[in-house]
């Protein structure tokens, strides 16, 4: 047991800074953010910092019942926003998450309780060895199962940069770990010193609040090698206890279950757990070619993304992804297969892969590129390609698509106008990314479902006019969406012929 003489200097990173607080009062959205933001490094422009992940779309009210079908969330933190900046936000923003008539105790209520604390199932520390390579260095508890975290914690190619971080998942664990890369004069060590110190959870939701500490610490195991006090006194303090029994509920995956069991809103909480500017960056990055992810997205496609180091920006590109495809409508996405993100993968993970029906992944190892079987869809930097012939035609946009991505654009620039004219600091790019394609989406899947419900139940190029498509160049990629989200009812159009 480590005393608590030595925790209590641990513990400054949980806290408000006193220069942030006046008069007792919360501080402002502002400070928040820079508490979050990363130092900056050559991982990721523009202060990409923490990362958080939510539970799937929702709107702005508490009555709505959000579909997790999309997969692409976890177990929400909190119905507002995560414990570590939740007094930062301002009264009138959560107002809504909540419901005052509501007097019975619900499910979503004691998640919440339990969700809000600490879940950190284990700590660890992996080196690089010259003469054995990466290598498990320490952890906690001793006899946790950490086969192969040494070759997600310091990814494939490292060597190159000076600081990256890595989100990842270890079995139905998730994890994020710190790496760090300091010249040395030591012959036996080859000049360099490399480790990563990280830490794993039942779910990825609040594992950006522990970044900055695990930047930390990572600079002070290549200073102080062995100085395990601090991480076993973070262990003590955050580890994950089993939920009492009926009091709560913890999953280690995004499931299904979660959107029929809980009235959760999604978009406040993103507002927070999301890294500053990552969407934004995402769209600057692949341009029209969002447009295309987002069809592959939408369709449950297993997309791996390469990129050679940094890896934590390419993370973020993951979780972007996800975002687009996410879908608010109750019952929609129930039996599809779960858009699951991975976030870094290596050779180690391809048994997993194998047997995955949708992900999202990113990569630095090349080889993936020659394991065709692994994947549907290669994003190679910025270009997206694919070797399966039924998805060829589905990466060339169609005119919808690009009357979206203009309309994105046009709303993007009066928002940053809004912002520059009016000093308006509440509305955020990241807000007007997630409602855009939601919208986009819960448009084409409304329509579906009044067709369907219909006397004629055939979709004719007014309705697919209706979901925002083309009713020629996005033919095909209706008839997907029809197969795969089980619409076998509906009749479409000889009208809607291939261009």
């Amino acid at each position: 047991m480590v005393e608590r003489s030595d925790r209590a200097p641990l513990l400054d990173w949980e806290e408000v800074p006193t220069a942030e607080k006046t008069d007792g009062k919360a501080p402002a959205v502002p400070h928040v953010k820079e508490r979050l933001s990363s130092p900056p490094n050559n991982r990721a422009p523009s202060g990409c910092s923490g990362f958080g992940w939510s539970s799937g779309p929702g709107g702005p009210t508490s009555t709505r019942t959000v579909s997790n079908g999309d997969g692409c969330g976890a177990p929400p933190a909190t119905s507002g926003a995560p414990a570590a900046v939740d007094e930062a936000q301002p009264p009138d923003k959560d107002a809504h998450l909540s419901d005052p008539g509501a007097i019975e105790v619900s499910l979503e209520d004691r998640m919440v309780k339990w969700e809000e604390k600490d879940q950190i199932v284990s700590v660890f520390v992996v080196t690089f060895n010259t003469r054995t390579g990466n290598m498990l260095e320490w952890c906690l508890p001793k006899d946790m199962d950490l086969e192969g975290v040494e070759f997600k914690a310091i990814a494939s190619g490292s060597h190159r940069v000076t600081t990256d971080f890595i989100y990842f998942r270890k079995g139905s664990y998730f994890g994020l770990a710190c790496f760090a890369n300091m010249a040395v004069e030591s012959m036996e060590e080859r000049g360099a010193r490399m480790k990563s110190v990280g830490i794993l959870s039942p779910s990825y939701t609040l594992l950006y609040r522990y970044m900055s500490f695990l930047e930390h610490q990572v600079r002070l195991q290549l200073k102080s090698p062995g100085h395990y006090s601090p991480l076993e006194a973070f262990y003590e303090d955050k580890r994950a206890l089993l939920p009492p029994s009926g009091e709560a509920v913890v999953c280690a995956l995004p499931t299904s279950t979660w959107g029929a069991a809980i009235n959760h809103s999604m978009h406040p909480e993103m507002k927070i757990t999301h890294p500053a500017g990552c969407m934004s960056q995402f769209i600057r990055f692949f341009g029209e070619q969002i447009m295309v992810l987002w069809k592959l997205a939408l369709l449950r496609r297993r997309i791996l993304i390469f990129s050679p180091p940094p890896v934590g920006v390419v993370c973020y590109r993951v979780y972007c992804c996800c975002c687009l495809a996410n879908i608010s409508i109750p019952g929609v996405g129930v039996a599809v297969p779960e858009f699951r993100p991975f976030f870094y993968v290596n050779v180690a993970d391809i048994s997993a892969l194998e047997n995955e029906l949708s992900y999202v992944a990113c990569t630095t190892e090349k080889i993936f590129e020659e394991k065709k079987d692994l994947y549907d869809v290669y994003v190679d930097n910025q270009n997206v390609k694919t070797h399966r012939d039924g998805l060829k035609p589905l990466l060339r946009l169609s005119a919808a698509d690009r009357e979206k991505y203009r309309k994105l654009t046009e709303q993007r620039q009066m928002l940053l106008y809004s912002q520059e004219e009016n000093g308006d600091g509440v509305s955020s790019e990241e807000d007007l990314f997630i409602l855009f394609f939601l919208e986009q989406n819960n448009r084409i899947f409304q329509t579906l479902s009044e067709v369907a419900g219909s006397s004629d139940p055939t979709i004719t190029q007014e309705s697919v006019r209706a979901m925002g498509l083309d009713p020629h160049g996005d033919r095909l990629f209706l008839l997907h969406l029809l197969e795969i989200y089980g619409y076998d009812s509906l009749l479409v159009s000889e009208q809607l012929c291939c261009s």
